[in-house]
């Protein structure tokens, strides 16, 4: 889950970035209304993460900015306004839940999972493909029924390709999911990590799609 966070306050946004990531989540963190307006321009995020007392450009324009232009990126409004109308304000304006500071780091990360589970049109919590199960809260996968073990990247990397199944990812934006801006990518580690999901979870699952990138297809209907 690629998290951008959007907080000015120096300690709380190291604290929530730190706590995210540790959790599981890559997470991209921006300072002020402005850097975040341009950051969900140029680049996809799961899921938001916004406070609204920003420098440059206020929290809730940032957010009616991004609805007026289609972008449907889940938002979690985390902020110290805590009266009815300023919850009723930010929801109206788009947001997708409204947490008061301070929060719990544990429900602040299942409410973000809610919600991209929501965007996604998932309603279960754990995603099952092809005898293939990855619990997002528990970070656990296993393979008919057997708990498989898979590195950090390489849980990053699976997460991605099943919570967008039927969709294909080009190397690039797997890259972002599992790195964010930190980088630190060599130029083969999507397939090298590709190649270790195939040996421990079976070639069949991730297609590559010769000149696009990879994809895992959806689990069929019931």
């Amino acid at each position: 889950m690629r998290v951008l966070l959007v907080e000015d306050d120096e300690l709380l946004g190291d604290g929530l970035r730190s706590g995210l990531m540790h959790l599981g989540s890559t997470v991209d963190w921006v300072r002020d209304g402005e850097a975040a307006r341009t950051a969900l321009r140029a680049e996809r995020f799961d899921v938001t993460v916004l406070d609204l007392g920003l420098p440059r450009l206020s929290g809730l324009d940032v957010l009616r900015g991004m609805r007026a232009r289609g972008d449907r990126t889940p938002v979690l409004v985390l902020t110290a306004r805590d009266t009815l109308q300023d919850k009723i304000s930010g929801l109206d304006a788009g947001a997708d839940d409204y947490l008061v500071k301070p929060a719990d780091i544990e429900e602040l990360a299942a409410r973000l999972r809610a919600l991209v589970r929501r965007a996604q049109g998932i309603a279960a919590p754990v995603l099952c493909i092809g005898g293939v199960e990855l619990d997002p809260a528990a970070r656990t996968v296993r393979r008919d029924g057997n708990l498989v073990e898979l590195s950090a990247r390489e849980f990053a990397l699976l997460e991605t390709l099943m919570t967008q199944a039927g969709r294909a990812l080009t190397r690039s934006q797997l890259e972002a999911g599992m790195y964010g801006w930190e980088g630190g990518a060599e130029s083969n580690t999507v397939e090298v990590h590709i190649h270790h999901l195939r040996r421990k979870l079976g070639a069949d699952l991730i297609r590559t799609l010769r000149g696009v990138g990879y994809m895992i297809e959806r689990a069929p209907a019931h």
